[in-house]
């Protein structure tokens, strides 16, 4: 018999010593390694530690749980990513950090490649549709981050104003989850930077005043 992923378990106990927290850890790891479809309801209670029933009084459902696995991913995970991002000098240092710390976040050794909100669910069907629905606001988000940061640069006199700063931290961002999927392919820490490199070689057309794209 097949067990619904969406049952109430609030009546079942956890096992004696549960530790939510690194339970959590454990699935949030299996979802970055086989993303939300490949990490099956056996292999998510093997890595927590716990039976169907315990998973579900804790967090609720599938769905939910790796909701809850992405926060904890993009809490943890990311934090040098968009650190760079918000503390470097100038926009052109911040958005080379942002690809740079993802190149060493998506190939660092012990943990899965690639980049879990970019590969967690890449086709939608009708088990996943809502998760990939989530992870799609989670990186336009990120698209979001880095075109404010571009916009304060422009507000600044850093950067021209006539720049399109949502097409450069689309681009930008298009890199990055590219760089991702080389990542999960097996590209090494250095072609990761290579890819990083080229992009920013695009960083002075790209930001250049709009006569002067247009060559007058």
């Amino acid at each position: 018999m097949i067990m619904t992923e969406n049952i109430s378990a609030s009546s079942k106990g956890r096992p004696r010593g549960f530790d939510r927290a690194e339970a959590l850890r454990q699935a949030m790891r299996l979802f970055w390694a086989k993303g939300y479809d490949g990490a099956s309801l056996a292999d998510l209670t093997a890595v927590m530690g716990i039976n169907p029933p315990s998973l579900y009084a804790a967090f609720g459902s599938k769905e939910a749980l790796f909701r809850e696995a992405t926060d904890l991913y993009s809490e943890t995970e990311g934090v040098d990513i968009w650190r760079s991002l918000h503390q470097s000098a100038t926009a052109r240092q911040a958005v080379e950090g942002f690809l740079r710390e993802s190149a060493a976040a998506f190939s660092r050794a012990g943990d899965p490649p690639g980049c879990l909100i970019v590969l967690g669910a890449l086709n939608a069907n009708g088990n996943n549709a809502a998760i990939c629905e989530d992870l799609r606001q989670r990186r336009e988000a990120n698209v979001a981050e880095l075109r404010t940061r571009l916009e304060a640069a422009v507000r600044e006199g850093e950067l021209p104003a006539g720049i399109d700063c949502e097409a450069i931290a689309v681009f930008y961002v298009t890199v990055q989850q590219g760089m991702s999927i080389q990542a999960r392919d097996g590209a090494s820490h250095a072609r990761l930077l290579a890819a990083a490199d080229g992009a920013m070689a695009a960083w002075d057309a790209l930001t250049a005043e709009s006569s002067a794209r247009v060559g007058g």
